[in-house]
């Protein structure tokens, strides 16, 4: 069993390589053309999966910004600094202000939800036939 294991790590290698360089945009391949990194890797398994990791790869890419075509994100996640709060007093207020308007429409909630099981449960009231 163990004879066989450098045959799937190269393998397994292989495979990755080959999806990897598949998927890799063409602006971020390094060195020689996709195509060229791609039949390298295929006809080569060993040696063309090494290059790849090592001269072919590019290394991480940063996001791109909304300036460069991202989806919208919320802007007040991208400001540097963003976590630390300006001003502990605002913020306490904020957070009280949130508390109250969220125990308001519980209570609305639970005021609706009592007024509908009474609805259901009270028998409608008779008409006198008078």
């Amino acid at each position: 069993m163990i004879r066989f294991l450098p045959a799937v790590l190269v393998f397994v290698l292989w495979v990755f390589c080959v999806v990897d360089v598949i998927g890799t945009p063409e602006r971020r391949v390094r060195h020689l053309p996709k195509v060229a990194w791609i039949i390298l890797v295929l006809f080569f398994p060993l040696v063309g999966s090494l290059a790849w990791l090592v001269v072919g790869r590019s290394g991480r890419e940063r996001p791109l910004t909304r300036e460069q075509g991202a989806a919208p994100g919320f802007p007040e996640y991208e400001r540097p600094g963003r976590a630390a709060a300006a001003d502990p007093e605002k913020d306490a207020e904020f957070l009280r202000q949130v508390r109250e308007r969220a125990e308001e429409q519980r209570r609305r909630y639970e005021a609706e939800r009592r007024r509908r099981e009474e609805a259901e449960t009270d028998p409608e009231p008779e008409a006198d036939a008078g």
